[in-house]
């Protein structure tokens, strides 16, 4: 089997990983991304992110092609 290595979480592997998270954390992860308007693999992407280095980008100031 080949995998394809690509730099960010497709729409079907969040899919797959919400559906393995608590309806808790789905929720949340969910509604953050409705609240900035971002996909939600962006917000599992920068939730991981977060988790393993504090100096990444936070959900606060990461507003990219939004003039800010």
């Amino acid at each position: 089997m080949q995998v394809k290595l690509s730099e960010q979480i497709s729409s079907a592997d969040a899919e797959v990983i919400l559906r393995c998270l608590p309806n808790r954390i789905q929720d949340a992860l969910t509604a953050r991304a409705t609240e900035i308007d971002y996909p939600v693999e962006a917000v599992i992407e920068m939730a991981i992110a977060s988790f393993l280095d504090t100096e990444a980008l936070s959900f606060a100031d990461c507003k990219p092609g939004r003039g800010q």
